[in-house]
């Protein structure tokens, strides 16, 4: 009886066992964190090229190369044409692939399904679909010509997609219990080109319909939340309650693209209930920008983009977060459009280059990232002192303090070029200014006409008057915020005294009092898995100026512990 009593409690604890190690998501303070094996964790990955996943044995070469890159995540397509070749008879060969050679180089799986949509095209849906283009429509231009893009409006299109889908997430949830695959991207970089909506017959319908009162109840009850644009937009036309799209938002392509977008959203909502359903892991979408000063239908109109986040939680409340792609100048100001007290960042791609390897760190200190990835990250280097093998190396040991202190108002990013070279940080008592390590006078890349390489990192308070400083390419300067001046100056050199021939002019110095910060130490460390510091060497003398400030050289990955003190 005793025997028959434990083993009907295993076979109960065994799928909670299962079920407990499914990723999720979970808050700590302002910071949304992506949690895995039971710990938080953070997606220091890359994303594989449009085709790279499409045959066995190019996983199999992939793969061994990411894990020397430093990855501990990879994002894979997953095809819609490939999963289901011939209606209704379905392949996971590839799914079970990637899976297999996942675990076999310690990496996890950022699934993304490229299925009805991928960059706006319907180019991934199986041939036997678009063939079929009576029972699965196309979307219209205004002036009537069908596009290579399925409608949204169409049942027919949702139907054969998400069936699609369903199996093989059926498949994942089935072979999965180890919790390799850790989120799921459905669809990718959604929108309409050419026209900012569709044009079709259902799709004109639905236009000139009334906008859903429980749309407008959403944008009523979260009025004081709303996107800035949204909220102008509803505004211009006397915040109405009721009538048809143009009537609530007026007539132009920006009414166009909030009505797409209703469509788009809805469709992938669906589509997120059906995951949830079977295999309830994290769920984004991402897009991509509204940039270079095109309208919607120049780029893709109606994606998940950040002036759209409005119609997107209201249509799609079962997606975690919306993320961009990034290729364009301005990543600074891109990616503070994504982190929203609604919307965590996560950076699914970005342009693959070196300067990848600080704009990491940057966005994990200062905005608290669940992941940076670069795209087609197989043709990234795999030698050991490239700069993004080197960066992840080291974020990959920043991980447990990271994700311990995220959140909690403790950290800053730092990220600087040529044009951007200084910013200045409070904290507690101290002012603490922060340069890129090209403003220091003695490294010639800086005034030959070289470049800027990015130099950036992390600040993290540890306790008042302690801190690491990680990254590549940067100077920090601490000093009190009330400490004296003195009245007058002097122009020293890269060593300390004064800079030219040793002369400097006689001046009035008057030193106004008031305690000083100085430099107690630099230790460069390592961090060990329970957050805990590995001394590796001290840093002093002419590396850290005789204690006048802490650097890390352009191209040099460290993670360094200040301890710093006072006097007067």
């Amino acid at each position: 009886m005793r025997n028959t009593f434990f083993w009907i409690l295993f076979l109960f604890i065994l799928p909670l066992q299962a079920q407990q190690k499914l990723p999720s998501l979970q808050k700590q303070g302002s910071a949304t964190q992506l949690v895995v094996d039971g710990k938080p964790f953070l997606v220091i990955g890359g994303e594989l090229g449009n085709s790279s996943a499409s045959s066995i044995e190019d996983i199999e070469r992939i793969f061994p190369k990411l894990q020397r890159m430093g990855l501990n995540t990879v994002l894979v397509p997953a095809y819609w044409d490939l999963t289901e070749p011939t209606e209704g008879t379905f392949d996971f060969t590839l799914t079970d692939k990637v899976i297999q050679q996942a675990r076999a180089n310690d990496l996890k799986v950022v699934f993304l399904w490229f299925g009805a949509w991928k960059n706006s095209m319907s180019c991934y849906a199986p041939l036997w679909f678009k063939k079929d283009y009576k029972k699965y429509p196309r979307a219209y231009t205004k002036a009537g010509k069908p596009l290579e893009i399925a409608s949204s409006f169409s049942e027919n299109v949702f139907q054969a997609d998400s069936k699609a889908f369903s199996e093989w997430m059926k498949h994942i949830a089935s072979i999965d219990k180890e919790g390799t695959v850790i989120m799921v991207q459905i669809e990718n970089e959604i929108g309409m080109l050419e026209d900012a909506r569709d044009y079709s017959k259902e799709a004109d319908k639905l236009f000139n319909a009334p906008v859903p009162p429980l749309f407008i109840d959403y944008l009523e009850k979260n009025k004081k939340q709303l996107h800035p644009e949204m909220l102008a937009k509803w505004e211009s036309r006397g915040f109405k309650k009721q009538g048809t799209w143009q009537e609530v938002f007026g007539a132009d392509v920006y009414t166009d693209e909030i009505f797409m977008a209703w469509s788009y959203a809805q469709y992938v909502e669906r589509m997120a209930k059906i995951a949830r359903s079977i295999h309830n892991v994290p769920l984004y979408v991402n897009a991509a920008m509204n940039s270079r000063g095109r309208k919607p239908g120049e780029y893709p109109s109606a994606g998940p983009l950040a002036h759209l986040i409005d119609v997107w939680h209201y249509g799609a409340p079962s997606i975690d977060f919306l993320a961009p792609d990034l290729y364009d100048k301005g990543f600074v100001d891109w990616v503070a459009k994504y982190k929203l007290p609604n919307n965590p960042l996560f950076i699914p791609e970005i342009r693959l280059e070196d300067n990848d390897g600080v704009r990491a760190f940057y966005v994990f200190g200062e905005h608290d990232a669940i992941g940076f990835c670069p795209f087609s990250i197989e043709n990234g280097s795999d030698k050991a002192d490239s700069p993004l093998v080197q960066s992840y190396g080291k974020l990959k040991e920043l991980m447990p303090l990271l994700t311990k202190y995220q959140g909690k108002g403790m950290m800053n990013g730092l990220l600087f070029d040529g044009e951007n070279r200084e910013r200045i940080l409070a904290c507690d008592d101290l002012e603490i200014t922060c340069r890129h390590y090209f403003t220091l006078p003695w490294d010639a890349r800086a005034r030959n006409g070289s470049v800027w390489a990015e130099g950036g990192g992390i600040l993290l308070r540890l306790a008042p008057n302690e801190y690491i400083v990680a990254g590549s390419g940067i100077v920090l300067e601490f000093r009190k915020k009330g400490e004296g001046k003195v009245k007058g100056s002097q122009a020293l050199g890269e060593d300390g005294f004064v800079s030219v021939g040793g002369k400097a002019q006689k001046q009035e110095n008057t030193w106004q009092g008031g305690l000083r910060a100085g430099i107690g130490s630099v230790d460069e460390v390592s961090v060990n898995e329970d957050g805990s510091l590995k001394y590796i060497r001290r840093l002093n003398g002419d590396q850290d100026h005789q204690g006048r400030h802490v650097r890390i050289p352009v191209g040099e990955f460290s993670i360094l512990h200040v301890k710093l003190y006072e006097y007067k």
